[in-house]
């Protein structure tokens, strides 16, 4: 008997041990890398954007859920949440902070952290804003895409001018709580609009409501066309803007092909989901060990023109041959 009952505890003791192997195991596995994702759009309207940043993740061995933690956080808009954010990214310590297409993220995490790896994706010169030392060698904790959605600005006015060479009013629409993109574009078209001869109104919006009461502004004042700024906020809302623009019988030009693929007149601009997914693959490559000092700021080659030409009928435009013949994309 005494036999029995000490086989049994040993065979209990046994099967005790077996069972702790595997939570020991489980303990002693490393936790998943954290990376903080930060975009002031919304998410709906950037699936395409997503997919590219995953697919960049991807490409360096990186699967979100099975070795990479991903946190979203899309502000719509609301710019003023980012210091907090940020704050809370750095207090808890996350492998890399992903600022695709968001300049005040960038430049908030830049100033909170000179430790934590920072991904961004620009549309000005990363050298003038500060977040790096040069584009070859970046120098710091930052480095990331630069995508000249400033730069192409002029270019986007001469193409909308092209389209309707009989415009001479152009309204410039801008948010002013992304404060640097909205005073770069109003400077740029100003600039541009001399240049070619054009007047430039600038209207606000930093809000849904404020972007019904620009329009129902627009509707009053009869503008020859509108240009959209490139802003988060606004792309988070394509297809508001399309259906205003339709109802108003406004041509607008924007910076994003997303606008057009729901019924925007024109754009011209950055491939933006090619600069997520690059952003994707230095924030796989940092969290493999490489240093952002070490990684030089990237600068997008694919851009994009794209033309609706259902909705150019709709408002009595006749697309110009040449015009037509340099399109990338032409939506039926």
């Amino acid at each position: 008997m005494a036999i029995g009952i000490a086989r049994r505890q040993f065979m209990s003791a046994l099967g005790g041990a077996a069972f702790a192997w595997p939570l020991a195991a489980r303990a002693q596995q490393p936790a998943k890398p954290v990376v903080g994702f930060i975009n002031a759009g919304a998410a709906d309207p950037n699936a395409r954007n997503l997919a590219a940043f995953r697919k960049g993740l991807n490409e360096t061995g990186y699967v979100e859920g099975q070795n990479v933690t991903v946190e979203y956080h899309w502000l719509e808009g609301q710019y003023d949440q980012i210091p907090a954010l940020i704050a809370d990214l750095v207090r808890r310590q996350v492998a890399v902070i992903a600022t695709p297409a968001s300049t005040p993220a960038a430049l908030a995490a830049k100033t909170a952290t000179a430790t934590i790896p920072i991904v961004f994706g620009v549309p000005q010169d990363p050298v003038r804003l500060g977040l790096v030392v040069s584009l070859a060698r970046p120098g710091g904790n930052a480095t990331g895409v630069n995508y000249f959605a400033q730069e192409v600005a002029a270019k986007r006015l001469r193409l909308l001018h092209d389209l309707l060479p009989k415009a001479v009013r152009v309204a410039v629409l801008v948010n002013s709580a992304n404060g640097l993109i909205a005073e770069s574009t109003i400077r740029d078209m100003q600039e541009a609009g001399r240049t070619m001869g054009l007047q430039i109104q600038v209207l606000n919006a930093s809000t849904i409501g404020e972007i019904d009461s620009a329009f129902a502004t627009l509707a009053l004042d009869r503008p020859d066309a509108l240009f959209v700024a490139p802003d988060a906020f606004f792309l988070g809302h394509p297809k508001q803007f399309a259906t205003l623009t339709t109802v108003n019988k406004i041509p607008a030009a924007y910076g994003s092909r997303a606008y057009v693929e729901v019924g925007g007149l024109m754009s011209y601009g950055t491939d933006l989901a090619d600069m997520f997914r690059q952003v994707g693959v230095y924030t796989g490559r940092i969290l493999k060990g490489e240093k952002p000092a070490d990684l030089p700021v990237l600068q997008s080659t694919k851009f994009e023109f794209a033309i609706n030409l259902q909705t150019a009928r709709a408002l009595g435009i006749e697309v110009p041959p040449g015009v037509l013949s340099i399109a990338d994309e032409v939506i039926e």
